[in-house]
């Protein structure tokens, strides 16, 4: 039982926090009458778990509005009012029934997070490059078997998840992402992680949890600036010595491998914190090794 609250905790924590309004410095309206009654200082609007199936006409007279959420509805497509909204920064459409974003997405060019995990979103338009603003980018829980190349140009991009869909591969302009700290590919069909991934320089955690990952690079000791790595779930049976070149890795997860061992370049790991190898076939004599040359971290067998 350990193991699985060890699990739903991390991810808890991986995951990137739901968007909320900010009530302490600007009004939050939840009626569309109020708002548009106040429209020349309305900001920010939450419609969240309102059951609506289509978003109301007047949403096209807020033009200062900066924050929409729209989570937890019953909307089927993304209706052009929303697009008109140039100066939106955030926009929640998380737990629809969306499936797939309109063109008309890129007019948003002011958006910093866009939140549309949890639909049933088959693929992403090409014109989301133009959103050359964008931070933080949520497309979790969807049916996605590939994402566009052009995503490689969203290069202020900090925050990408895109666990639980049906990806096996990345476009290689996906490298092309320098800012990027947060990468959840957890739940997908990955056999591989693609040499063009060590190029995320600035990466600080790498989820790739449930996967058909056999092996990792020789080189992903280059990921320097890695804090979190989660492999949990995969088919690892050993792991490359540039390991021990993570030196600000903190929390280490590689629960249900193959893993026999480690390599000892791994005990280098002085700012380790946490190291989960439950369901590994890892002997006692080994397990006793690991625990003396890594006392100061927490480690789960």
């Amino acid at each position: 039982m350990k193991k699985y609250i060890i699990t739903a905790a991390l991810t808890a924590t991986f995951l990137a926090s739901a968007q909320n309004p900010d009530p302490l410095h600007q009004a939050v309206y939840n009626n569309i009458a109020d708002a548009v009654a106040n429209k020349q200082t309305a900001t920010q609007l939450n419609f969240r778990d309102q059951g609506i199936f289509h978003v109301p006409e007047e949403l096209g007279k807020l033009k200062k509005l900066v924050f929409l959420n729209l989570m937890g509805n019953n909307l089927e497509y993304v209706e052009e009012d929303i697009f008109t909204l140039k100066k939106l920064e955030v926009l929640n459409l998380k737990l629809n029934a969306l499936k797939y974003l309109p063109e008309g997405i890129s007019n948003l060019k002011h958006l910093i997070r866009l939140d549309v995990s949890d639909n049933e979103i088959h693929s992403l338009p090409q014109d989301v490059m133009k959103l050359r603003n964008l931070r933080f980018l949520h497309l979790s829980y969807n049916n996605l078997t590939a994402v566009p190349y052009t995503l490689g140009n969203c290069q202020n991009l900090e925050a990408l998840q895109l666990d639980n869909n049906q990806l096996s591969y990345l476009p290689d302009e996906f490298s092309q992402l320098k800012n990027l700290k947060t990468l959840d590919l957890g739940y997908n069909q990955f056999n591989e992680i693609q040499g063009e991934w060590l190029n995320l320089a600035a990466l600080t955690d790498l989820n790739l949890e449930y996967n058909h990952l056999k092996t990792l690079p020789d080189n992903i000791g280059v990921l320097t600036n890695l804090k979190t790595l989660i492999i949990n779930n995969n088919k690892l049976k050993n792991l490359p010595e540039s390991i021990g070149n993570l030196q600000e890795l903190q929390l280490l997860s590689l629960s249900e491998n193959e893993l026999r061992s480690l390599p000892e370049s791994i005990f280098a790991l002085k700012k380790l914190k946490t190291l989960i190898l439950t369901g590994n076939p890892i002997s006692k004599k080994e397990q006793e090794k690991i625990k003396k040359y890594l006392p100061g971290c927490s480690i789960y067998f």
